[in-house]
């Protein structure tokens, strides 16, 4: 065993790590961009969700993508993944399933945030299930596993269209099928701006989502010969660095203030944009990609909510939208040193053969995954009968609807300590009534 299989296992190994973590940082941007109400039921689906998800590729998810005996579909062998090493690789191959399972986790995690504050738990569950055996694993092959989209030289280096495309387009089957929150659109059409309640969560998951996306881009070159993961790197903080400006100054001219939500999902656009590309492009490239996502994630976000499509998060705007540019990115700006993969760019006198192929690759991938996504999640709904809680559960919260407790506990006991007060021979009284959520908010 040479040291280079060592150091390429350990980084394998971190990127896994940090890839996993991001987990946390979708707990906070999700429950950060929703309401208090819902915060628990956020931060423990996602958990469990994860869990499901891990089991599924261990069982089968895995075998899908790179099985050996597959075809240009799919693949079909090493189920239920043993751990055994492959004779002659430069990195643990066991390593190497961990870090591909922890990819699976975040395209399921980016899928849900289109059923968020109105799906049942049940929901999630047998969702998480089918999602992991006949979505992700399938365009995963198509692109990783050397399927078909592979043999047409497709770039997608750590998964604009794999993970977030994909994601993005379960989410999208959801928000249609969910339909909106109560209270999201008026009478007229016009829409209400349900906020979330705390933007410091929303920072702060973005934030570690940045971190973790080294993990993600820089991880994925499964080694560290030639150091080129820092290359990536570079690429990768550059690209969220002007998208992030870029959300922040256009919604300064728009509005004439400048909103933190839009400026923390223009950091995460350019994060998206940049994994197809991040091993592509030349830096000044990158810079460009993070500022045009910037300002598609801007429009688009009023695109969606104009046509009365319900995306509180902004899954369909920072995952769909410039996952799509992401991936069309490299046909115009991959140069012919750095495309290791299919070809260079239209901009470096590529023509539009590798564009064609980015196209062809986002459109059917795309296609592919909200198609099966709506099948599986209509089927569903004629068998459970519905997929969202009832109106009264919705209003109350998922937290107390679903779980019988809040993830902010004080809001549940502020009833009884009002009661307790008024008891009490004192001139402050406080006005009764309250729903437990209802009186958190007013705290």
């Amino acid at each position: 065993m040479d040291n280079l299989y060592l150091l390429n296992s350990v980084w394998i190994m971190l990127g896994a790590i940090l890839v996993i973590f991001m987990q946390g940082g979708f707990i906070l941007l999700e429950a950060g961009s929703t309401r208090m109400k819902n915060a628990g039921h956020i931060a423990g689906k996602t958990m469990f969700t994860f869990g499901i998800a891990s089991l599924v590729f261990w069982a089968v998810g895995y075998g899908f993508i790179f099985g050996e005996n597959g075809n240009f579909f799919i693949g079909w062998s090493d189920f239920f993944y043993s751990g055994d090493e492959v004779e002659g690789s430069t990195y643990s191959t066991a390593v190497f399933f961990v870090f591909q399972l922890a990819f699976a986790g975040i395209s399921l995690a980016v899928a849900f945030g289109g059923f968020a504050e109105r799906a049942k738990l049940s929901v999630y569950l047998v969702f998480a299930l089918l999602f992991s055996i006949t979505v992700y694993p399938v365009v995963a092959h198509w692109i990783w596993g050397g399927g078909w989209l592979a043999e047409h030289g497709k770039q997608d280096f750590a998964g604009s269209t794999v993970v977030h495309l994909t994601g993005a387009m379960a989410a999208l089957a959801a928000t249609i099928l969910l339909k909106p929150r109560v209270g999201k659109y008026n009478a007229d059409g016009t829409a209400n701006n349900l906020s979330g309640h705390n933007q410091v969560f929303t920072a702060l998951g973005v934030l570690i989502l940045w971190v973790g996306w080294f993990g993600f881009n820089a991880g994925s070159t499964l080694g560290v010969e030639n150091g080129f993961f820092g290359y990536i790197a570079l690429n990768t903080t550059l690209a969220a660095a002007a998208g992030a400006i870029s959300a922040l100054l256009i919604s300064w001219v728009v509005f004439g203030k400048s909103d933190v939500p839009t400026m923390l999902n223009g950091a995460l656009a350019g994060l998206v944009a940049i994994t197809a590309s991040c091993a592509f492009v030349e830096t000044w490239a990158s810079v460009i990609i993070g500022l045009v996502a910037g300002i598609l994630v801007f429009y688009s976000a009023r695109f969606f909510e104009k046509r009365k499509i319900d995306d509180p998060i902004y899954v369909l705007s920072v995952h769909g939208v410039a996952g799509v540019w992401g991936t069309l990115s490299t046909g115009l700006f991959a140069s012919p040193e750095l495309a290791t993969v299919g070809h260079a760019g239209l901009l470096y006198g590529g023509g539009f053969t590798q564009l064609w192929v980015q196209f062809m690759g986002v459109t059917v991938s795309a296609a592919y995954a909200f198609s099966v996504s709506f099948v599986i999640l209509y089927v569903m709904k004629k068998v459970m009968k519905e997929l969202r809680v009832t109106e009264e559960q919705e209003r109350v919260g998922l937290d107390l609807s679903e779980h019988g407790s809040y993830g902010y506990p004080e809001a549940l006991f502020m009833k009884e300590q009002i009661d307790e007060v008024n008891g009490m021979d004192t001139p402050l009284k406080v006005n009764r009534g309250y729903s437990p959520y209802q009186l958190g908010k007013q705290r």
